[in-house]
């Protein structure tokens, strides 16, 4: 039932990956839109005292942070096919968190204009801007998908900091990105997900 998974989000927001992996799953789940003001109300602090979407409460657990998210909902519902085979998993778990860690730490820090000397790159777990870019585009080159030769939940979180990095100027524009987040937002489950958050973006404007 759709009530055994609730689903916090934003469509201006991170809330786009979640969004994006349940429509992989299939699986029925309730949408609760939570506008930036509401995120530090009382009541969606107890969901998340973070004050950040997206959240999701799974028969009354919750789970925050995207990356965390896609990992749960693939192991959670594995019929979807979703999370890793043996001898995808070691890809899986390493990419996932390198986007979640080092390629989000790169690119906010990055953003905010902060450049860590090289000193400081020694104590920071993404080192440079540079070395982290180079190495997601190998990583991204390697295989069609970030596992391997099948789409993974770690598509989703991956896909998403490089279609977001592209798309907004954070990370360059390399054939090796266009080319991946073109695959992978060719999927059907992309594209539904893109549409919702869409159309709800334009009932948030017309409101």
């Amino acid at each position: 039932m759709a009530d055994d998974l609730i689903f916090y989000t934003n469509p201006q927001s991170r809330g786009r990956i979640a969004r994006w992996m349940l429509e992989e799953t299939g699986v029925p789940y309730r949408t609760e839109v939570v506008d930036y003001a509401t995120m530090k109300a009382p009541d969606y602090l107890a969901v998340n005292p973070m004050g950040k979407v997206p959240a999701i409460v799974h028969r009354g657990k919750v789970v925050t942070e995207g990356a965390a998210i896609c990992a749960y909902l693939a192991d959670t519902f594995a019929d979807a096919g979703l999370a890793p085979i043996e001898d995808e998993r070691a890809d899986y778990y390493r990419w996932l968190f390198f986007a979640a860690g080092p390629v989000e730490h790169a690119v906010t820090n990055t953003f905010a204009k902060f450049v860590p000397s090289a000193e400081q790159g020694r104590m920071f777990g993404y080192g440079n801007f540079d070395l982290t870019v180079d190495v997601l585009e190998a990583a991204v080159r390697a295989h069609p998908y970030i596992a391997g030769d099948r789409f993974t939940a770690a598509d989703v979180y991956v896909g998403s900091a490089v279609g977001w990095g592209v798309m907004f100027g954070t990370l360059p524009k390399r054939d090796a990105f266009v080319d991946y987040v073109a695959r992978l937002q060719a999927r059907p489950a992309y594209q539904r997900a893109d549409a919702i958050d869409n159309a709800l973006m334009a009932e948030t404007e017309n409101a």
